[in-house]
């Protein structure tokens, strides 16, 4: 999952996922703009294992990410100290792996891939007019981590906006409870999609150690759903998240 190369960055003159625009209007007399993007609404879930007690989340690499860390690099200074024989073996290895196929970019310009992995929830696009939210989670959960769900069985959570100030998106958050006997597949997603997505379970008494540890990145979507479980299902089960 974490080898990337190739990187090479390109004006976006079309997209069928973001559209941007520019906004006029008056507020209380004064006129303002406001630049956005139009995309999609989006359903996210939080999946837990009754019978090995683990969340179900999935790890994979985000270009966006990636880019707003390489861009945090390039205004640091560079290291100056000398390196052990260990350290300039690390950086060789970072160097291959985020090797750049952009034109005078050098090669050690560019962060291992794991600058831009991120741990989330199983979540998927509003892209579907003729599936219900409950439908299009559904299948989510069984492309991306292999379980097979009626959606009858999924607990609504919440909606909230994601994005206020650039696309002001929706994302519904679900929650549904899986077996081993509903592992139908190893999950993964969709490569036609370009999905290259990893199942991470997260054991149920390091929950909340791993939704607060900065170290670990992720989206907030974990977090939160990490603290509804605990202030909502924890007591019905009578399990600690570790809180």
């Amino acid at each position: 999952m974490e080898e990337i190369n190739n990187i090479e960055v390109v004006p976006c003159t079309e997209s069928d996922y973001l559209k941007p625009f520019r906004v006029h209007y008056s507020q209380n007399g004064t006129k303002k703009s406001w630049d956005f993007m139009r995309t999609h609404d989006s359903v996210s879930v939080l999946i837990f294992n009754t019978t090995s007690h683990c969340f179900v989340l999935v790890k994979q690499f985000r270009p966006a990410v990636y880019m707003c860390e390489w861009e945090k690099a390039k205004t640091q200074p560079p290291k100056s100290a000398e390196k052990t024989e260990e350290g300039a073996a690390e950086a060789a290895t970072e160097s291959q792996e985020g090797q750049s196929a952009s034109e005078g970019e050098s090669t050690s310009q560019w962060l291992p891939a794991s600058a831009g992995v991120t741990y989330e929830l199983c979540a998927g696009l509003v892209d579907k007019p003729n599936l219900s939210l409950e439908e299009i989670a559904r299948q989510e959960v069984l492309e991306e981590c292999g379980y097979d769900v009626p959606a009858s069985k999924l607990k609504k959570i919440t909606s909230y906006r994601s994005g206020v100030g650039v696309t002001g998106a929706k994302q519904t958050m679900f929650y549904a409870e899986v077996s081993d006997d509903n592992c139908v597949s190893p999950g993964g997603g969709e490569p036609k999609e370009g999905e290259l997505i990893e199942v991470v379970k997260v054991p149920l008494h390091e929950a909340m150690t791993f939704a607060y540890d900065e170290r670990i990145p992720k989206t907030m979507g974990v977090i939160f759903s990490f603290i509804w479980f605990h202030n909502n299902m924890s007591p019905k089960y009578k399990i600690s998240t570790n809180v």
